[in-house]
């Protein structure tokens, strides 16, 4: 088993019930919260972008700047590692339609930012950024793969790190195939080192061939589990709420990652 040891300095979190973690804080403290626009501010982007930018942008850009603005970091300065299960699902959905259907009448727009790293693209066009980047997917173990390739870069090059993963709601048989009902983003500044501005450490033991399951538990009627994102964060997001716990991420098919959580001092 191996281990990696990193510290979280940012953190950005978008939910139809809270819009960042301030207010996931009051949520799961039982406070009355007020629910965030329909669709993500995204305030990063130029108000021309965020006009024409699909929805999956949008989400990952907004995440990306909550926890960015709380590290205190320069975004220009982030390497960047986005993960999402299944992308633009209501783009993939209208391409596959419209193809099937029209093909000469596909948009190039809507092509273009069907790519799995248009929110990479944005967010790294928006800010500046000439660090490294990268677009990950693994199914229902994306945040746990994101998080590992995240922390691994972070380890690898003493600097910080972002991840961001996020996923839309879905449409059409692509809906009903990922089950996303709802959509959900959540990022991470990560440091190797702990300074002033961190507010948890993690330790991240590397579990192979674990027997951590990649389909959903059973359904209880909680609003996380209508997103695959947002099941996977849903322990580790209660347990950076409180400053403490462990819990397990699937990161791959035999792949798992123990994170257990302390505030910093």
């Amino acid at each position: 088993m191996s281990t990696l040891n990193v510290c979280v300095e940012g953190m950005g979190v978008w939910s139809p019930l809270a819009g960042d973690f301030e207010a996931l804080k009051a949520m799961l403290a039982g406070a009355p919260t007020e629910a965030p626009p329909a669709r993500p501010t995204a305030s990063t982007l130029p108000a021309n972008e965020r006009r024409r930018a699909p929805e999956s942008v949008l989400l990952a850009v907004e995440v990306a700047g909550q926890a960015v603005a709380m590290s205190g970091y320069d975004a220009a300065e982030l390497p960047c590692v986005f993960s999402s299960a299944y992308g633009d699902q209501l783009i993939s959905d209208y391409m596959c339609a419209t193809l099937a259907s029209a093909p000469a009448e596909l948009s190039p727009t809507r092509f273009h930012n069907s790519v799995h790293n248009a929110p990479a693209g944005y967010w790294t066009i928006a800010t500046g950024c000439h660090a490294t980047s990268s677009a990950i997917s693994a199914g229902r173990a994306s945040l746990g793969a994101g998080l590992l390739e995240a922390a691994t870069l972070c380890a690898a090059e003493e600097r910080p790190v972002l991840l961001v993963c996020s996923d839309i709601k879905g449409n059409g048989p692509l809906g009903d195939m990922s089950g996303t009902k709802s959509s959900f983003g959540i990022a991470l500044v990560l440091s190797p080192a702990a300074t002033s501005r961190t507010v948890a450490q993690l330790e991240l033991h590397l579990v192979p061939h674990a027997n951590h399951a990649l389909r959903p538990a059973p359904a209880t009627g909680a609003w996380y589990e209508t997103n695959p994102i947002a099941a996977s964060a849903w322990p580790l997001m209660q347990n950076l709420a409180k400053g403490e716990g462990e819990c397990t991420l699937a990161a791959a098919e035999t792949l798992a990652l123990r994170v257990v959580l302390e505030t910093s001092a």
